[in-house]
């Protein structure tokens, strides 16, 4: 299949490079288990197969289990395979990539507060905020999944 839709990294470099920084500020101090999770449940909320994708396959490369990666998209019901750390982390991913459905609710908000200390509860907030946007220009653009395109960068 060949991909008619633009390619942005190449058409607005600029922009790409500067989200490519956002992304690395965004995950500075946050332990990569939970930033790999983070990334998967947003990228199933949004359907973006590409970043789905290539999250799951760094999980894995990181030492990610089968059995977790496959709970993360029930993980309201597999509470036992995530760290009440984790899970408010996953309940702040899916109000932030759902914000349109109610905004963040504050009991939400607060859980997360409560299990991350002020600064890294700003980095989580930006993590979310990449993924999101990762995954909003790999839908548009109409990105191949299984196609890893960050050794290009």
């Amino acid at each position: 299949m060949t991909n008619s839709r633009l390619n942005f990294a190449k058409t607005a470099p600029k922009a790409f490079k500067a989200l490519i920084g956002f992304d690395a500020a965004a995950r500075a101090g946050l332990d990569p288990a939970l930033v790999e999770l983070v990334q998967i449940r947003a990228s199933q909320l949004n359907r973006c197969a590409y970043c789905l994708h290539m999250h799951t396959s760094d999980a894995r490369k990181a030492g990610e289990s089968e059995e977790r990666l496959h709970m993360v998209a029930v993980w309201q019901e597999a509470t036992n395979f995530f760290s009440e750390k984790e899970q408010a982390a996953l309940a702040l991913t899916e109000a932030v990539t759902l914000i349109s459905d109610g905004g963040l609710p504050d009991d939400v908000y607060a859980r997360a507060a409560g299990q991350f200390g002020e600064e890294e509860l700003a980095q989580l907030l930006a993590l979310i905020f990449t993924i999101n946007t990762w995954n909003r220009i790999a839908i548009t653009t109409a990105k191949v999944p299984g196609t890893d395109e960050r050794v290009a960068r």
